[in-house]
């Protein structure tokens, strides 16, 4: 994954961009993956997803082309980023926990504010320092460059095959389940959507599916259509797959009731 990670940033002329010194690149990448953490799903695997996603965008939509280097850059570096030392913990839980994260940035995006804050101090390192050629204005842009792009990338698991996607889900479920068994342990609010005695897994996707993925992949989509052929025909197909599921599940629930009650 750094090599791969390596050769993005190379592919993408992001090195020459930035004059980065080939040494300072891989020891920055190698800080990256120390950082971030060995949860179920946001760990080092997710973020190499994310920026493997960005990676195909770009060229799959020409975006590659259309971005000057240094746009190119930032999106690239921001997908690397975006989740570093991760705790495992959605931000709901840090607010109502009172942890140290929440206090610190007084509940406004305690997580987000962390990944960046870590990024930023991994940069001031000067041996780590990927844009220490780069002029303070560009930097000043690096740190406030947001788009729509980072965060399709970040939730683009579904667009995957079902093979690669799949796991994610139970990945994802596994993390939410042990924020809950805590929160519980704990007398804090737990969260439906992440209840192991309320959530199965058709039963989160299907809303997210239909109300986060399809219409935010479809805002890029009316774009680039080429997002419509390969990535929300995908995603309807998932959908498909897991109300079809949840159906089953539902007929399995319906009969063990009846075998009951005889």
């Amino acid at each position: 994954m750094l090599a791969l990670l390596e050769h993005m940033y190379n592919e993408l002329g992001v090195v020459s961009e930035f004059n980065i010194n080939p040494l300072t690149l891989k020891r920055w990448l190698l800080s990256i993956q120390a950082n971030y953490r060995n949860n179920p799903f946001h760990n080092f695997r997710h973020c190499f997803c994310v920026a493997q996603m960005m990676y195909g965008i770009l060229y799959l939509c020409g975006l590659n082309n259309d971005f000057s280097r240094e746009e190119l850059g930032i999106l690239l570096t921001a997908a690397v980023c975006h989740d570093l030392d991760h705790p495992g913990y959605s931000n709901s839980y840090q607010i109502n926990a009172r942890t140290e994260l929440a206090i610190r940035y007084n509940d406004i995006s305690p997580l987000e504010n962390h990944h960046c804050a870590v990024a930023f101090s991994i940069l001031n390192n000067p041996e780590l320092n990927i844009f220490a050629n780069v002029n303070q204005e560009v930097f000043r842009r690096i740190r406030q460059f947001k788009m729509v792009l980072i965060k399709c990338c970040d939730i683009s698991n579904e667009v995957r095959p079902l093979s690669v996607s799949e796991p994610w889900v139970d990945c994802l479920l596994e993390e939410y389940f042990n924020q809950s068994d805590r929160e519980k342990l704990e007398g804090l609010p737990v969260a439906p959507f992440m209840d192991r005695e309320k959530v199965t897994k058709p039963s989160a996707q299907i809303g997210f599916i239909k109300f986060v993925l399809i219409p935010m992949f479809q805002t890029v989509a009316s774009v680039y259509p080429i997002i419509d052929e390969l990535m929300v025909t995908q995603l309807k197909s998932a959908l498909e797959r897991y109300e079809k599921m949840l159906a089953e599940e539902e007929e399995t629930k319906r009969n063990l009731q009846m075998n009951e009650a005889d």
